[in-house]
């Protein structure tokens, strides 16, 4: 397993408020469920259940990615980005993380599969247990304008900049698992 955190490197950019991120399908740092791995290695690509707590004040909308930085390719991989869920939204139930299956008004990026919607763990044979960054981000706005098939990259640089608080949730993969 690597060691590089990219969120803590943002971190050390800007500094932004604690938000807890929670999920009652894994422990923090523990393995992801079944049903959240990809459909390649029998699981559902279904995103966990997650639970946030109240936002700082000012917050208008949130963001949420999944991103695996252990993945062997020098860049990491996005698992799913979604952006101006609604300011009321402090939860998420278990899904395909498509836009119909999130709040409304809500959207959702291409991943690296170029699907927009959530595609689960399915870390390749020897490369290690794997960590998969659920992150939310609460933004002093109330949507992003960005170009339409923009990358999770691209939301994380714009999210950078109206950021008030962040709740990061790690779930781990072991290929050797499954």
């Amino acid at each position: 397993m690597f060691s590089y955190d990219p969120y803590a490197a943002l971190a050390v950019l800007r500094p932004v408020a604690p938000l807890e991120l929670t999920s009652p399908d894994f422990e923090p740092g523990g393995p992801l469920p079944g049903f959240a791995w990809s459909t390649e290695r029998a699981g559902e690509d279904r995103h966990p259940t997650l639970q946030w707590s109240q936002p700082p004040a000012g917050t208008l909308s949130f963001a949420i990615s999944c991103f695996d930085p252990d993945a062997p390719t020098g860049s990491g991989f996005w698992h799913w980005a979604a952006y101006n869920l609604p300011e009321s939204t402090r939860s998420l139930p278990s899904g395909d993380g498509t836009a119909k299956s999130l709040p409304a008004g809500s959207r959702v990026l291409p991943n690296e599969a170029r699907l927009e919607r959530y595609i689960g763990a399915a870390p390749p044979a020897g490369t290690g247990v794997h960590r998969y960054f659920f992150v939310v981000d609460a933004l002093d706005v109330d949507h992003l304008d960005l170009e339409v098939g923009a990358t999770p990259g691209v939301l994380g640089f714009n999210r950078h900049f109206h950021t008030l608080a962040r709740g990061i949730l790690i779930g781990t993969g072991d290929p050797a698992q499954r």
